[in-house]
């Protein structure tokens, strides 16, 4: 489990992550989420012992990442895909950290195998693509076998197959019973992948719930109804207190009732319906609702 605590950090002035406090579950994949600038990247090397908080506090199975007698067996981080010396092969990055650690040997070519990089293992890290090397910093993370692990944006430079593997994958891990906590601005992903979220902006939480919760919570879901009898549905709908749109195809938008009692307004009426589905709203509709007050910079969208 991590646990954050009243977490605070300043520098100088400014307040990059304000009384923060948050945990993320074993079993699940917990999505961390929020605008450019709003303290994500501070909160996980304050996590991980990398940035000392200014007051509260990280605890990573109750313990401050520091106090931890064999960190790499317990939590495992990728936050810089980048960070490996170019001229060392894979392989030789591996099995340096694995020494310094006091890891077994034959765990370099485990990880390497789960990764799919024992193909190209002799090769220098700096010749890595971007999405080779994600993958090189995820098996850094493994080689441990930790129950606590952490992600900051770990699809970037993937390609379709590798964003699939590496959701499955994650759920993989937390399916296991390990910690998964990941960070990542592909919110699409983010919804297919994680089963809570952890929203923040400006260095402050806004939402701590499940995928679904936070969802339902920040958007309006609908009903759809394509008919050929919409002009007599739609007003049934409205005297029903139900509000109802009607869009350029002639199909209706119905708010604030589900597919069933339309269905049972329109049988009991006669109405012939071609279509009736339920519409959801979208973790990107949700997040944009909730964090738009927190955005650094805004741009003008559709000029």
């Amino acid at each position: 489990m991590i646990e954050a605590i009243g977490l605070t950090k300043r520098y100088g002035n400014t307040v990059a992550v304000d009384d923060l406090s948050f945990t993320v579950a074993p079993g699940r994949v917990t999505g961390f989420l929020g605008p450019n600038g709003a303290g994500k990247s501070t909160t996980m090397r304050m996590i991980l012992g990398l940035d000392r908080p200014t007051s509260g506090k990280a605890l990573i199975d109750g313990k401050p990442y520091a106090q931890l007698d064999r960190p790499l067996r317990t939590v495992g981080a990728l936050l810089d895909a980048k960070w490996v010396h170019p001229n060392r092969s894979a392989r030789a990055h591996l099995q340096w950290l694995a020494k310094s650690n006091g890891l077994p040997a034959r765990r370099v070519e485990e990880v390497l195998e789960m990764v799919g990089l024992t193909a190209v293992a002799k090769r220098r890290a700096g010749g890595y693509s971007l999405g080779m090397a994600q993958r090189l910093g995820i098996a850094g993370a493994l080689l441990g076998d930790p129950q606590v692990l952490l992600f900051d944006e770990p699809v970037n430079g993937l390609d379709p197959e590798g964003i699939l593997w590496i959701r499955q994958f994650m759920q993989g891990l937390a399916a296991e019973g390990r910690t998964v906590l990941v960070s990542s601005h592909l919110l699409s992903e983010m919804a297919l992948t994680a089963q809570d979220l952890v929203v923040i902006g400006k260095g402050k939480i806004i939402s701590q719930s499940s995928t679904t919760e936070f969802i339902e919570r920040a958007t309006e879901n609908s009903v759809l109804v394509r008919s050929p009898q919409a002009s007599k549905l739609g007003p049934l709908l409205v005297d029903k207190g139900y509000t109802v749109r009607t869009d350029d195809d002639g199909s209706l938008s119905v708010t604030g009732a589900t597919s069933d009692q339309v269905g049972d307004i329109a049988g009991a009426n006669a109405v012939v319906l071609h279509e009736l589905s339920p519409q959801r709203g979208s973790l990107e509709q949700a997040f944009m609702q909730l964090t738009g007050d927190s955005v650094e910079y805004h741009a003008e969208i559709g000029k």
